[in-house]
């Protein structure tokens, strides 16, 4: 198929298809005669592979692992390692997300608590937060 085809058929654009060949996540597709890209079928399965994937948490470099994993066969173990790696990852991110939430909950408070001519303390934060980034 066309890459047109195939890009609507796996739910992607164009730009999408061509931006994953270049990364390797897909299979060279062969060229016709015309110079045109001849899309193998199994294309619209590994599209939807790596966008599922994506929607799971996981970044291009790990896909090309998990593809890796699944194009040569691996055994259950070495992909559960990637998952759970990435659950490590995801329950990291998740802590400091948790942190970020209840820093900027305490800005709120003190900013609606301060009064009106003092300066902002969100403002104020933010601008220690910077200071203290080159140290």
């Amino acid at each position: 198929m066309r890459i047109g085809e195939a890009a609507t058929a796996a739910g992607v654009s164009i730009q999408t298809l061509r931006y994953y060949e270049r990364r390797r996540l897909l299979s060279p597709p062969r060229r016709r005669e015309s110079g045109y890209r001849e899309y193998a079928p199994d294309t619209v399965e590994q599209v939807r592979f790596v966008k599922h994937a994506q929607t799971l948490g996981f970044k291009l470099t790990e896909i090309e692992e998990l593809l890796a994993l699944r194009n040569h066969a691996s055994s259950c173990g070495e992909v559960r390692g990637v998952a759970a790696a990435k659950i490590a990852d995801i329950d990291e991110r998740i802590r400091q997300l948790s942190n970020i939430r209840d820093t900027l909950r305490k800005l709120v408070t003190a900013c609606v608590r301060s009064d009106s001519s003092a300066r902002c303390a969100i403002i104020e934060a933010l601008d220690e937060g910077a200071h203290n980034i080159g140290n």
